[in-house]
């Protein structure tokens, strides 16, 4: 693929052939490229993306040049893409946008940046929950979803609607919105399923199990949720890097079936003298994978001698039974860090997980980064291209494998929003772009919420928020039975 430099000077003459025409003439040269939010210089979007508005602020007299077409910019140095331009666009390999502004009457330009278009399709939708930065504060946050391909945005549930309570963990079968589980806690707990159109409310706390069900991840077959269940507490520092821990004094993994409202799990992801969390099945359903630690006593006082390695056990899903052995898959503990949120690629190749120095709730850890295991020949390294300075977290595959969106508070440390990457057949990513908006420095200079657990889905969920209330208002909910 070309890069920008080998094609400047093409530009530029283009430039001044339309200036010929009468439009611009360009005579003079600007160090680098500009500064410009978000920052779409040199990323790779899918073709069905919406248009990648951004702003440039460096100059109030400013032109951009994309692919030899000229747009001005709306007030305060917004450029924003008609949506029958971007199509067309998106029709080809690469945008290249040069940006000239004026100085004492002379039109100058930068140096051009390119934006790689790939026709690898992206899911069309995403869901997230909105929430505020703060520790305590549930009184607003909703599960929200995103068309990709536009900038509609549909709330699919908010807690206005059942006692301003917490709701967290929507997870989807590798990307189907009529396979749903989600959590309700405090007023009107549960865990709710929905199941192809039907809706369940779950009790699922046992006298056989630390707490009620926590992590989950979809087995294949759609008949199986994997949970960890966990005794999960918060502490707050006064002065360190990281404002808040989120630790375990205990943690299981536990599988459930979906048909007959049980639970049943191996003495090895219930073991006493560990913690296991974060479970993930392999695409075939054979293996499910976690994080496991040496249990350490008492917390909070050792909380960061806790760390995680990554680890799976044999699985079959017929008669629910485990493997008599525990595998090692990376041994992050020998390498002073650990592990969280395993998640494997639709095609069972590549096992993308975050990692950080100690514990296992990395979106509050600064040095947490996304890495990637090859799972042909077990090998492990940072996705350097995706990582930052500061937090880069939760991650979910696309339904192909072609995509990755993750959390980052990349931008100013507190807020956490989505990115997402082009990950090729080699399992190499591509630079990450922030998700469009249609102003996108206004929209994120208002919003006070993070974007938390970033989904992909096929397409919208479609279960209206009046059936969701209605089953946690009103149901009783299922009791979770013990195999």
């Amino acid at each position: 693929m070309r890069t920008h430099t080998s094609f400047i000077f093409l530009i530029i003459a283009a430039i001044s052939i339309m200036g010929c025409k009468g439009r611009m003439e360009i005579s003079g040269k600007l160090e680098g490229q500009p500064e410009i939010f978000p920052d779409y210089r040199g990323v790779t979007v899918p073709d069905n993306i919406a248009p990648l508005d951004f702003d440039y602020s460096g100059n109030l007299t400013s032109r951009l040049i994309v692919n030899g077409k000229m747009l001005k910019p709306k007030k305060g140095g917004r450029f924003i893409f008609s949506k029958r331009q971007w199509k067309k666009w998106m029709k080809e390999n690469i945008l290249e946008m040069t940006v000239a502004i004026k100085e004492n009457g002379i039109w100058k330009a930068y140096n051009p940046f390119i934006i790689n278009v790939s026709h690898d399709r992206i899911d069309p939708w995403f869901s997230y929950r909105l929430i505020p930065p703060g520790y305590q504060g549930w009184q607003e946050m909703g599960i929200y979803q995103r068309n990709l391909e536009s900038y509609s945005e549909k709330a699919i549930l908010t807690n206005d609607l059942t006692g301003g309570n917490c709701m967290n963990c929507h997870t989807y079968l590798n990307g189907d919105p009529s396979k749903m589980v989600f959590h309700s806690r405090a007023t009107f707990g549960g865990t709710v399923v929905v199941n192809e159109g039907e809706i369940e409310k779950l009790n699922t706390k046992t006298d056989s199990t630390i707490s009620a069900l926590v992590y989950p991840y979809w087995h294949p077959s759609g008949d199986l949720v994997a949970f960890s269940v966990n005794k999960t507490l918060q502490a707050f520092h006064n002065h360190d890097a990281n404002r808040i821990e989120v630790y375990d004094e205990a943690s299981d993994v536990v599988v459930y079936n979906v048909n007959t409202n049980e639970i049943f799990w191996s003495p090895l992801t219930k073991a006493e003298d560990r913690f296991e969390t974060f479970p993930t099945f392999s695409p075939d359903g054979k293996w499910l994978y976690f994080c496991s630690a040496e249990a350490v006593a008492p917390m909070p006082d050792k909380y960061r001698e806790a760390r995680y390695g990554l680890y799976r056990i044999a699985f079959n899903a017929e008669d629910m039974s485990f493997g008599d052995s525990l595998e090692c898959v990376y041994d992050a503990p020998a390498d002073s860090a650990s592990v969280s949120f395993p998640r494997i690629s639709p095609d069972g190749r590549f096992l993308c997980f975050t990692r950080h120095g100690y514990g296992n709730f990395s979106i509050w850890h600064k040095d947490a980064d996304l890495w990637m295991v090859d799972l042909s020949d077990g090998s492990v390294k940072p996705m350097e291209n995706v990582n930052s300075d500061d937090v880069d977290s939760f991650h979910t595959w696309s339904s192909d494998g072609k995509w990755l969106v993750f959390s980052s508070r990349r931008d100013d440390g507190l807020y956490t929003k989505p990115y997402f990457t082009h990950i090729d057949a080699n399992g190499n990513a591509s630079k990450p772009f922030l998700l469009p908006q249609k102003d996108p420095k206004a929209y994120y200079k208002r919003l006070m919420k993070s974007y938390n657990l970033p989904a992909f889905t096929t397409d919208k969920v479609s279960v209206s928020k009046r059936k969701l209330t209605d089953v946690l208002r009103n149901s009783p909910g299922t009791d979770v039975k013990v195999k």
